[in-house]
């Protein structure tokens, strides 16, 4: 599977274009600002954009929705919990100086459980709720591969002092990744450097109640 990765917008956000080898298509996860940024990836990888994935609606995931949708044509794949947040992003912005950011009304509603095939590469949609009330985290079983969003970073967590988040909720979310998924996945994370599923294991210090 190929994977690019770019940091976008004010607050690093990071996006990720993925594909299998030998697929003419890509799927773009997570593309929160910079859209000619994101757009580059794409045409640097010759695919053409099959799916926007979303793993939750906060600003900094979602900015550039509207215009990569439109400029591509691809539908879009948003948490049905937080679909009012796409359809209305700056009444969700926190913080005053960020966006404006462009509503978009989702092509298509995931809740997890789903199964996927875009782009050459099987899908399977997990429901990982702590961070916000609909995060969902994306996993290629084939490549080892999680996106996860703002769940589980390098030796840190998504926060929790946003509404709707909950700290007991997402140790729970990222305690089902671990009991489930090899030491080996990639953790391809909302913000900071990638990592693996066993260098949190071993490192992360606020997983010590999950792991002891």
């Amino acid at each position: 599977m190929v994977v690019r990765g770019l940091a976008v917008g004010p607050v690093q956000e990071n996006c990720y274009v993925f594909a299998a080898d030998d697929s003419p298509t890509c799927v773009v996860v997570d593309p929160g600002d910079e859209v000619e940024r994101i757009l580059e990836v794409v045409s640097g990888l010759d695919r053409a954009v099959e799916a926007i994935l979303l793993t939750h609606c906060h600003f900094d995931h979602i900015g550039a929705v509207a215009p990569l949708a439109r400029q591509s044509g691809a539908p879009v794949w948003c948490p049905e919990i937080e679909q009012p947040l796409l359809a209305d992003i700056m009444s969700y912005v926190p913080w005053p100086g960020f966006g404006p950011f462009e509503s978009y009304e989702a092509d298509h509603l995931l809740s997890g459980g789903e199964k996927l095939t875009l782009a050459g590469v099987e899908i399977e949609v997990l429901f990982t709720p702590g961070h916000s009330p609909g995060h969902l985290t994306f996993a290629i079983e084939s490549a080892a591969a999680l996106f996860s969003g703002d769940v589980l970073f390098r030796q840190s967590i998504g926060r929790t002092d946003l509404p709707g988040a909950d700290h007991e909720t997402l140790l729970a979310s990222i305690a089902a990744l671990l009991g489930r998924y090899p030491d080996e996945s990639t953790v391809f994370p909302g913000h900071m450097g990638i990592t693996t599923l066993g260098a949190e294991r071993v490192d992360n210090p606020f997983l010590a109640s999950l792991v002891g």
